[in-house]
């Protein structure tokens, strides 16, 4: 069943958002993509005569309530952008009377999945790799099928739209399409066309293909950059990880973030690019600061030689330059992970030049997609986000399906 054919009148739709977004520090929303994101979806449902039932996760309670991770503080928002009532239910488990009394053309958002850990499916506070970690797992999954069932049981309908959890085999994602039978589970809007950019990016390459990979730690990406020196071109490796290379050919880093147990997974994938003909360009400078602070004192260094008590905070002049090179002429682009603290307006400057470097291209007729939240962040804030093809709302789930890995998310719907 596809949403398009669906006739949502006098039904009622639990809906699996991602409205997983930024707050600042009086929970006001920083960057409303996700939830933008949702709205065909939800308007949808609403139109047709339906009543929509959201629920998604707020950041890692670990199964504790959380003030904080309230997804209470952003109802208004969601009410502003979907312009129909919506009520809150305080637990996300006990939401039967509030489903119940919900009219057609309304919608109920549902409290902080995760304050349940039935939600991911994990054991607390038992060790893994121990029997009682064992047993206590297939304790959870039982647990875990209620909560879903539990879930299930407000509505008529299930619409996975979350991509951004796609990869995860959770109660909301995936396990609660068992208790819908095919003609009334499905995906929703944002999910199609998720799906559909990534087949757009894999089954329909042009090239050269360059993917710039950003962010802090080389581990956390070893999967898909490997996956990647299979299908690129070229590969722009930056952000955080930029010190880990420069420490394993034996450079000095400062006080620069950099994982010493990954240097040798850090020429290995040097190794890879190499034997595969992939184009390998990383930052040969970098903009430190004496502090992890917008206004600290600042210097350009060598990646490779950076002094004690500095740290690199952004790609230097002469990588700005180079990742716009690489850039350049490109027809398939793939960016996912910023090339500094971003955060801080002294050190936009190599996710600036990443950005306005893309959007050139793309004006050029590249395909380029953008995924993952910071990536995705700094397209908006750098005012880039109509100058790109496709702004995804996943970033671990799009790099799994790039991997070419089956998302739970996915497969639960489509079988």
């Amino acid at each position: 069943m596809t949403i398009n054919q669906y006739n949502f009148a006098g039904k009622k739709a639990i809906v699996r958002v991602d409205f997983n977004v930024p707050l600042d520090e009086n929970g006001n929303i920083t960057d409303d993509t996700r939830i933008r994101g949702a709205l065909p979806t939800l308007k949808k449902i609403i139109a047709d005569g339906g009543a929509a039932i959201i629920m998604s996760h707020m950041g890692k309670p670990k199964g504790k309530v959380n003030p904080k991770l309230s997804l209470g503080q952003i109802r208004a928002a969601v009410e502003a952008a979907l312009g129909c009532p919506v009520a809150f239910a305080d637990d996300c488990a006990k939401a039967a009377d509030a489903a119940a009394a919900l009219k057609m053309g309304e919608a109920l958002l549902l409290e902080n999945l995760r304050y349940y850990p039935e939600e991911e499916g994990k054991p607390v506070g038992v060790e893994k790799g121990t029997p009682e970690y064992d047993e206590a797992k297939k304790e959870m999954k039982t647990r875990q099928a209620e909560f879903a069932k539990t879930l299930a049981s407000y509505a008529d309908c299930y619409v996975m739209d979350a991509f951004g959890t796609a990869h995860r085999k959770h109660a909301s994602t995936a396990v609660i399409a068992d208790y819908f039978d095919a003609d009334n589970k499905m995906l929703g809007y944002l999910m199609e066309k998720e799906v559909e950019a990534v087949d757009n990016v894999l089954s329909n390459i042009k090239r050269p293909f360059i993917a710039i990979m950003g962010g802090s730690k080389v581990s956390s990406k070893i999967g898909i950059i490997e996956n990647l020196l299979g299908k690129v071109d070229k590969l722009i490796l930056c952000g955080g990880m930029t010190y880990t290379f420069a420490k394993a050919h034996g450079g000095n880093v400062g006080q620069s973030i950099c994982e010493l147990d990954k240097l040798d997974v850090a020429l290995g994938v040097e190794e890879l690019a190499k034997k595969n003909g992939v184009e390998l360009v990383m930052a040969p400078d970098a903009l430190c600061g004496d502090d992890f602070k917008n206004d600290c004192n600042t210097q350009v260094c060598p990646a490779d030689n950076i002094p004690e008590g500095w740290e690199g905070l952004d790609a230097g002049p002469k990588a700005q330059k180079l990742f716009a090179e690489a850039i350049k002429g490109c027809k398939t682009i793939l960016w996912n992970g910023p090339a500094g603290v971003f955060e801080m307006e002294t050190f936009t400057g190599g996710s600036r030049a990443i950005g306005n470097a893309i959007a050139e291209a793309t004006a050029e007729g590249a395909f380029s997609l953008i995924g993952g939240g910071d990536s995705v962040a700094c397209v908006n804030k750098f005012g880039l986000a109509d100058k790109v093809s496709y702004i995804s709302t996943g970033g671990g789930a799009l790099l799994e399906a790039i991997e070419g890995k089956v998302l739970p998310g996915v497969a639960a719907i489509k079988g």
